[in-house]
């Protein structure tokens, strides 16, 4: 969803203060007990979850889900949230999605805003810094939603975001979940079905050999090819749901 260029970013400062996200403590529960038992079992026919046991239940994490509905923020913690591994979990999200009443939502539940063509440096480094502090982060590596079940170009900034991110704290043991969703219904509509496909996690420090700016490229080049290619194994060649 972001892209940056390498030479990759300084280390961000030690103990430096996460102020671009937060939970609120008073919000997330409710909306979490409103999402899990009320909304997303009344509105689908039926969720079926695949592969709980690809999911860790600790250290740093990026989801990396196909973008296939608005509706993929609420699956997406449903699925792989903190009743699965005890902690919230964050999202990167474009500028656009972090305006009026759903920005202010979003940004107490832990949605934190970027420009992906444009990202800025304090953006970055609040995800570098969450990944550090062992929380889980969720980027759409297809950047925006495709209603088609063919897994579309992914962009870079994942794998960037992921290769600083285990550079600069050498054994941080990063890990790529990637996630297939896939409804019944191109547009998810009332009683769809919803397959969610947890695939194995990918260990970031396999891309990392190098501080050689030029071969973290390739190295990102690789990761996001490896991505792709998992995410399409997870997903049916159409968008049918059984």
């Amino acid at each position: 969803m972001v892209t940056f260029p390498f030479p990759l970013l300084p280390p961000p400062p030690p103990n430096r203060a996460l102020t671009q996200s937060y939970i609120s403590s008073w919000m997330m529960p409710p909306i979490e007990v409103l999402t899990r038992y009320g909304l997303l079992p009344l509105y689908f026919g039926h969720i079926q979850i695949i592969g709980l046991e690809n999911l860790p239940r600790n250290g740093s994490l990026i989801l990396a889900p196909t973008h296939r509905s608005r509706w993929d923020s609420l699956i997406v913690p449903y699925a792989a949230g903190r009743h699965r591994t005890g902690r919230h979990i964050r999202f990167m999200v474009s500028q656009d999605e972090v305006r009026g009443i759903q920005g202010w939502f979003i940004q107490r539940l832990g949605g934190f805003p970027i420009d992906p063509k444009q990202p800025t440096i304090a953006s970055l480094r609040h995800g570098v810094n969450l990944l550090h502090n062992g929380e889980i982060l969720v980027i759409f590596p297809e950047g925006n939603i495709y209603r088609q079940s063919l897994v579309k170009p992914l962009r870079q900034g994942l794998a960037r975001l992921a290769i600083q991110s285990e550079m600069t704290k050498p054994g941080l043991g990063l890990q790529i979940v990637p996630i297939g969703l896939t409804y019944s219904d191109p547009v998810p509509r009332w009683r769809s079905r919803v397959r969610v496909n947890i695939g194995q996690p990918l260990n970031v420090a396999d891309y990392v050999h190098t501080s050689n700016p030029y071969a973290l490229k390739e190295s990102a080049k690789q990761l996001t090819a490896h991505l792709h290619s998992v995410l399409q194994s997870l997903v049916p060649s159409t968008s049918i749901v059984p």
